[in-house]
């Protein structure tokens, strides 16, 4: 009975480190391919420059969409240097998407603990502490899926990003794609669009308003007025 118990037992252990062997063939294949994707993805950093400014992958969808829906408004979209854009309007959306943007190096840590804290404590997934910087990446190449692998080529790029633009242009470009409305994409669209004025010449109030439409700018915005939005928009302005 010896014999065969032992036989069987080498037989179990040879199929287990065959499996395993194969199991780290395809990990190492999978992470190849991955590099693969992000070296193919990758941005020319040297040639990011704010008269160069290009349509990000939202705007690109949003006028794929319209081809299809005729009902949509056309895409408005005007990009502007950073100092176009008054401090307050700067100051605003900083306050209201990322107080410790200055601070971090495109990953807050800190916001992340206080968001995963928030949704644990109240059993929903609803906080999810992303940065400008990481804002700013997924609106320029990726999409909104909430695709863990989207999500980790993201925070890859972000980092990128981050290693090799200023702080200011990395807000500049934030502030030039993101989205204020329906087809509405930028600061100084989102001014023209909300009052008929260039963003240079928002005051303090309407900047507020401004930053207050980005977590959710097609139901809450300037021209809708929720109250929601309008509670949103005084405590940006108070903490301004």
């Amino acid at each position: 009975m010896w014999l065969p118990f032992r036989f069987r037992h080498r037989r179990r252990s040879s199929r287990l480190r065959r499996r395993l062997v194969w199991a780290l063939r395809l990990g190492l294949l999978l992470i190849a391919l991955d590099v693969l994707y992000l070296i193919q993805i990758w941005p020319d950093w040297q040639a990011f420059t704010p008269d160069r400014m290009g349509k990000s992958n939202f705007m690109q969808d949003y006028e794929r969409r319209r081809q299809q829906d005729k009902t949509l408004p056309p895409l408005r979209w005007k990009p502007v240097p950073l100092n176009w854009i008054p401090k307050t309007v700067q100051r605003a959306v900083i306050v209201a998407e990322d107080a410790r943007f200055y601070e971090h190096h495109g990953f807050d840590v800190i916001a992340f603990q206080e968001a995963m804290r928030y949704n644990l404590e109240n059993r929903r997934l609803r906080y999810g502490a992303s940065t400008l910087s990481q804002q700013t990446v997924k609106n320029l190449y990726f999409s909104s899926s909430r695709n863990p692998l989207r999500k980790w080529h993201e925070l890859v790029v972000t980092l990128g990003m981050e290693f090799n633009l200023s702080k200011d242009r990395i807000l500049n470009t934030y502030l030039n794609i993101a989205e204020f409305g329906k087809g509405v994409y930028g600061v100084q669209a989102a001014a023209q669009y909300y009052w008929g004025l260039g963003v240079y010449s928002l005051n303090r109030w309407q900047a507020a308003q401004l930053a207050a439409t980005l977590p959710s700018p097609i139901k809450h915005n300037p021209r809708t007025r929720t109250s929601s939005f309008l509670r949103r928009a005084r405590r940006i302005y108070r903490r301004m």
